[in-house]
């Protein structure tokens, strides 16, 4: 390891900084990994970490070191840096002293397996990275075969949609097309398409979920455009018995995800 990178100004630091803007990460085809859950799942995917900051000084447990050895092990470049220059680095309030430089993945609709009976969340033009985030880290809980952002809005690649994810990026299958190629591949996949919305004539609940289906959530402001309420084969509304008529994207797409994932249980248990 070189000597540690002590002044907030330093070049390397300033390359990092500008990772923040999709721009440059557009530009370099990089962007930026930060914290220990989110290095470690970003490890275990085989995502190429081409250099990693390390400040002992924030560490805030004792599986840090493990962690960057590991990580240097694979031929990555590790800098250690000082308090001052790690924090300027960071985009965290409370910055835990690992933050990483990595390579873009590929992100084509071939990256999503369609064999079996696939669960797929396909999120339309979402404008908020941390409903992006969440999102992922929901499919990764309600086991979901992979995400698919349709004309994205938000760069999956924002770094705080890998914070929100909580590096769940690196562990569920993401895609990244326009609406119509979406359509087109999951059709030829025989997926069927559950488009959710304030208008749907049926309850979320009461649409079968148990094939292959791909549950679609539109924006934050919009909802969904006529492209998807028109292909879709069925749409669905998420009752709201309450005085307000929608929801957050990142919650309607929870609801819809376990309500699949309570039907394909009890279908499995019939």
């Amino acid at each position: 390891m070189t000597d540690p990178i002590a002044s907030p100004t330093n070049p390397r630091i300033k390359a990092v900084v500008r990772l923040r803007d999709r721009t440059e990460r557009d530009a370099t085809g990089r962007f930026v990994v930060e914290g220990y859950r989110e290095l470690t799942r970003a490890s275990d995917a085989g995502i190429r970490i081409e250099t990693l900051l390390v400040c002992p000084d924030l560490y805030l447990g004792e599986n840090e070191p493990a962690l960057a050895d590991r990580i240097r092990a694979t031929g990555t470049e590790v800098l250690e840096v000082s308090a001052a220059a790690f924090r300027k680095a960071s985009y965290r309030d409370r910055p835990e002293g690992l933050l990483a430089v990595a390579e873009r993945f590929a992100t084509g609709l071939d990256r999503i397996p369609l064999t079996g009976i696939p669960l797929l969340l396909v999120a339309e033009g979402i404008e908020k990275p941390g409903n992006l985030g969440t999102m992922l880290r929901t499919a990764d809980a309600a086991g979901a075969t992979g995400v698919i952002v349709a004309d994205p809005t938000t760069d999956p690649f924002n770094p705080n949609v890998v914070r929100a994810s909580l590096g769940t990026l690196f562990t569920v299958p993401l895609a990244i097309a326009s609406s119509a190629v979406v359509i087109t591949h999951l059709r030829a996949s025989g997926v069927r398409l559950l488009a959710a919305t304030p208008a749907g004539p049926v309850a979320h609940f009461a649409a079968d979920m148990t094939g292959p289906v791909a549950l679609v959530i539109g924006s934050e402001q919009y909802g969904l455009t006529a492209v998807w309420l028109e292909a879709a084969d069925q749409a669905v509304v998420i009752p709201m018995p309450g005085s307000v008529d929608s929801l957050n994207a990142a919650m309607a797409a929870g609801i819809l995800l376990f309500e699949a994932v309570r039907q394909r249980a009890a279908a499995a248990h019939s």
